[in-house]
């Protein structure tokens, strides 16, 4: 899987590479048109093909595949996954993606840690100037997330996302360094 990253604690989740058996219900959630598909594009994947994936994404920057899973800390339970991306071949823009794959468990706060969690990580680790999101504008749990972790909105790309069979604009939003830094930590948090 993900070797190299090392895992991240927050107060009620906890990041970690994937393991193998961890597979089987990363592929159901990934695959999962429900959950995936109403903001997003969405295709299905082979198993063979996640699971090369997930071990080519250490490797990768480009990569899709998650890089961690979250999962609760009090007792284990996978919520969802994280990962993170070069969003362009010549640009320092490293964007962020997640996904709370356990549909019961949101509007509990446990995708906001993660992200959080994650994008520090990031800062503390890399060079990385600023970490960047994209989002469809109808996601409204996304953006909320997003803002409540110190994103800015920095444009909107119109007709960039072709889902459900039709365009879609998709909101561009991005921390800095210093932002980052200077924020006020979400409630909660």
């Amino acid at each position: 899987m993900s070797a190299g990253l090392p895992p991240l604690e927050g107060p009620r989740v906890r990041l970690r590479t994937p393991r193998a058996e961890d597979l089987p219900l990363l592929f159901d959630w990934y695959n999962d048109p429900e959950l995936v598909a109403p903001f997003d594009r969405f295709s299905v994947d082979t198993f063979e093909g996640f699971e090369r994936a997930l071990a080519e994404a250490p490797t990768d920057p480009g990569s899709l595949a998650p890089r961690y899973i979250f999962e609760r800390r009090e007792d284990g339970k996978l919520l969802g996954f994280v990962g993170f991306y070069s969003a362009h071949p010549v640009l320092s823009l490293t964007d962020v993606w997640y996904v709370l794959g356990d549909t019961g468990e949101r509007r509990k706060g446990y995708g906001l840690e993660a992200v959080e969690l994650l994008v520090a990580h990031l800062f503390r680790a890399f060079r990385f100037e600023r970490v960047g999101a994209t989002c469809d504008v109808e996601n409204l749990p996304s953006v909320k997330l997003l803002e409540r972790l110190g994103f800015t909105r920095e444009g909107t790309l119109r007709r960039s996302l072709f889902h459900h069979g039709s365009w879609h604009d998709v909101h561009t939003y991005a921390v800095t360094r210093e932002e980052w830094r200077a924020r006020t930590p979400p409630a909660g948090s």
